[in-house]
């Protein structure tokens, strides 16, 4: 099993927050933050171009959930989603995950980009979006 996360899976081997039949949430081995968490799947699904709806669905429904614990339980003012799809992102882990980090006012740390993209795309992004969201077309690299 070369998957880290589906190891863990398998083995029960993390400092799980919950565990769910089909989506589950474990801390880090380098948390950003007091509550930092990352909600998977718990079948292997790469990233968000390979996860179908439904299971997409029930690891989202997790994060909001768990967002909600963060300001109850740790008094967290804000939380950050984070995730990394495809070769282009810097995913560090072939399978979905969502790194929710509870947040305060005076944290000291940013986990917003600093810099904007080198990318330059000729053509009319949002249109582009647009026409290919109303064609239904499925981007699957």
């Amino acid at each position: 099993m070369s998957c880290p996360f589906c190891r863990l899976i398998s083995e029960d081997g993390a400092q799980w927050v919950v565990r769910e039949p089909s989506t589950c949430a474990f801390t880090p081995l380098d948390p950003l933050a007091p509550g930092h968490t990352l909600v998977v799947p718990t079948a292997h699904h790469a990233d968000v171009f390979d996860t179908p709806a439904e299971v997409l669905a029930e690891t989202v429904d997790l994060v909001q959930r768990l967002a909600r614990a963060m300001r109850v339980g740790l008094n967290a003012t804000g939380v950050n989603v984070l995730n990394a799809s495809g070769p282009g992102s810097e995913q560090s882990v072939r399978h979905l995950h969502f790194h929710v980090v509870p947040r305060w006012s005076d944290d000291g740390i940013s986990t917003w980009p600093t810099g904007q993209s080198q990318h330059r795309f000729v053509g009319d992004p949002p249109a582009r979006l647009a026409e290919a969201l109303s064609a239904g077309e499925r981007h699957r690299n």
